[in-house]
């Protein structure tokens, strides 16, 4: 008699052991680890093997360039985001904090798409039909080529596309939807992996469009495992507050185009919609206030001119509270440690909290110096003028260099009637900016 073959499988991360732990060694969860039985292993073994015959390698000078075709999905930012549009035949994950905005714009964005003469199909496994019908309404989606699915089955899906031929597809959402060929529960690492496999396989086959979208943990990732960022041609993330208007829509996968792009919607009435004049949307001109300063920061190829507010009040606790939102928290504290050593500033004994306005995170170093001007001017409770911006990357040592797109930045800052800039070093091409060069962190003071 063969001896069981014992399987676990992490329901964070995915990762696969015939020995349980008590922390996994891929994610690091604790106690995520549970034991498969043999139809889930074979599901697991057939999901990561390969059916296809072995391929020969060529030169990659016999290869032919294919030529990507895309059409719009009618919104002028969730296009942008995407690289210019919807590919056919592409698998897009789509994922947020709930309340954020997903089945509302991909509702908006598939009645746009049936109205252009293509047949949508929006499976829903969380709202009925007539919650959806609701919605439509409000969104003006109501179109005859845009059908309802209310269904959580996914043989049942994969039988309605027999029946129509459908050019854009829903899922909403992909930890609702099950397949009963699996016997775990709907949700779970093995269904969620099978049925985006499936998902995938159709999407091909097809030349169908699909965006699935998805939850997140409360770590902010797309709940279910690593592996199924890795199936899906695009992944893309809401970025910002659902008590917010302002929706920030950022790619973080894309095999059809650039990720560094961003989509700025608009929370209404009437749904999701792109946000118009966000030049000025995420800085305040009319009042001025001590700890705040402002820079412009490269979201792909477009320049936001940013709000950098901080707070720094005498600490009553033995450990000082350091907080950043939108910021990078090691860094915030890499910058307090800098201004200690290099500038004397005591600030041991008090917390500092830094916000950056608009819901937009900050993922490049060039506000490090509009981040010492604002804890500077807040610790010495002097107003910065609003007509300034501060731009520069600062390093261990204290000097404060250069940041790419300069040119790009000022365009915009000029655009803003911003009249003076600190920076690093003078752009190349002529501006009528008033610089001022500040190559040492030292040289705020001067300033000041």
């Amino acid at each position: 008699m063969s001896k069981k073959k014992i399987l676990f499988e992490c329901q964070h991360c995915g990762l696969s052991t015939p020995k349980w732990m008590g922390k996994c060694t891929n994610c690091g969860a604790w106690d995520s680890l549970i034991e498969l039985n043999e139809h889930q292993q074979d599901v697991v073994k057939k999901t990561k093997s390969t059916t296809s015959q072995p391929s020969k390698a060529i030169s990659i000078n016999e290869i032919k360039e294919e030529m990507v075709s895309r059409f719009s999905s009618q919104d002028a930012e969730l296009d942008n985001v995407l690289g210019g549009g919807i590919v056919p035949g592409s698998l897009t994950l789509i994922g947020g904090s709930p309340g954020v905005g997903k089945s509302t714009l991909l509702l908006k964005v598939g009645g746009d798409i049936a109205k252009s003469d293509k047949n949508v199909l929006y499976v829903t496994g969380e709202e009925s039909t007539s919650q959806i019908k609701i919605r439509a309404n409000r969104l003006n989606a109501n179109s005859d080529n845009l059908y309802l699915l209310s269904e959580i089955k996914l043989e049942e899906v994969l039988i309605e596309l027999e029946h129509r031929h459908y050019d854009f597809l829903i899922i909403d959402s992909i930890q609702t939807i099950y397949s009963e060929n699996i016997t775990s529960a709907p949700g779970s690492v093995t269904q969620v992996r099978q049925i985006t496999f499936e998902l995938m396989r159709v999407a091909k086959e097809r030349d169908l469009s699909i965006f699935i979208i998805g939850h997140i943990t409360k770590e902010g990732s797309i709940a279910g495992p690593r592996v199924l960022e890795h199936m899906v041609d695009t992944v893309l993330y809401f970025e910002g507050d659902s008590s917010q208007e302002l929706r920030i829509l950022r790619g973080f996968k894309n095999r059809f185009g650039p990720t560094s792009e961003i989509g700025v919607f608009e929370m209404r009435g009437e749904g999701l919609i792109p946000a118009t004049n966000i030049a000025s949307r995420f800085f305040n001109r009319d009042s001025k206030q001590p700890g705040s300063a402002l820079t412009v920061v490269m979201e792909g190829t477009r320049p936001i001119i940013l709000e950098v507010q901080a707070l720094v009040s005498q600490s009553h606790t033995p450990n000082s509270k350091r907080q950043a939102t939108g910021f990078d928290n090691n860094r915030l504290n890499m910058l307090l440690a800098l201004l200690e050593r290099k500038l004397e500033i005591p600030l041991s004994g008090y917390d500092v909290f830094i916000n950056i306005t608009g819901g937009i995170k900050i993922n490049e170093t060039s506000a490090d110096l509009a981040i010492l001007a604002a804890i500077i001017s807040s610790f010495r409770d002097r107003a910065i003028s609003k007509e300034t911006i501060f731009l520069g990357e600062v390093s261990l040592v204290g000097d404060v260099r250069e940041v790419f797109g300069l040119d790009v930045r000022l365009k915009e800052a000029k655009m803003q009637n911003i009249s003076k800039v600190l920076l690093a070093k003078k752009p190349l091409e002529k501006t009528s900016i008033k610089t001022f060069i500040v190559d040492e962190v030292t040289k705020l003071l001067e300033w000041y």
